[in-house]
């Protein structure tokens, strides 16, 4: 087989909003099949979520974003994950992946740390929590206008369930809730380091000269 020198070669790199949805969905699809085989356990997987101040608690940090405690609290998740994972994930994969990573590590030490004794933390909402605060002020700390509408956007469709970060009903992890929020945060300001540095290279610029 020959190439024509004249046709530009040919390139698999899919587009990133297909990347974005497929890593995304895949996540998801991951936490279904989880909850089936918790479900075919007898809910014995679940068991394996942040158990605050114990040794053995500190596995959680790394299990408990996938568990669930039933099939509605899964659904109540999913949604969510899709528009908030996939909004994430826009800003570039490997960015979106490293913050996704922050607010995972973040909201279960967090949780770890204050967490009701004696209590099992687990569930995808901590990433939920996380990315809405991601979105909300990645574009104040990188001051980009793309990123503070879309930021308005979440707020107005996601931002009443940030009072869910205050401890309000009985069994709900407002810990993991309120650490997914600090994690966000600090992904965001982390992230926009590049963004920060380039502001300040421009301030300092014309000084220069």
């Amino acid at each position: 087989m020959t190439t024509n020198p004249y046709l530009p070669a040919p390139t698999s790199k899919r587009p990133l909003w297909q990347s974005a949805a497929m890593y995304t969905g895949g996540f998801v699809v991951l936490l279904w099949v989880i909850e089936l085989i918790d479900v075919a356990s007898g809910s014995r997987i679940e068991d394996a979520g942040i158990n605050p101040r114990t040794v053995d608690g500190l596995w959680g940090i790394l299990f408990a974003p996938v568990l669930h405690d039933d099939w509605a609290h899964l659904i109540a998740n999913t949604v969510p994950l899709l528009v908030l994972g996939f909004l994430v994930l826009l800003s570039g994969i490997g960015r979106g992946l490293t913050a996704t990573g922050i607010i995972w590590i973040v909201a279960g030490v967090g949780t770890w740390l204050i967490g009701g004794a004696y209590s099992n933390h687990i569930g995808a909402s901590s990433l939920v929590f996380g990315f809405i605060a991601y979105l909300l002020t990645r574009g104040i700390f990188a001051r980009n206008i793309g990123q503070l509408a879309l930021g308005v956007v979440v707020f107005v469709i996601y931002g009443g369930a940030l009072w869910g970060v205050l401890p309000s009903t009985p069994g709900i992890s407002w810990q993991g809730h309120f650490f997914g929020a600090v994690g966000g945060v600090v992904a965001a300001w982390a992230l926009s380091s590049d963004a920060r540095e380039a502001r300040r290279q421009k301030a300092v610029g014309p000084a220069a000269l």
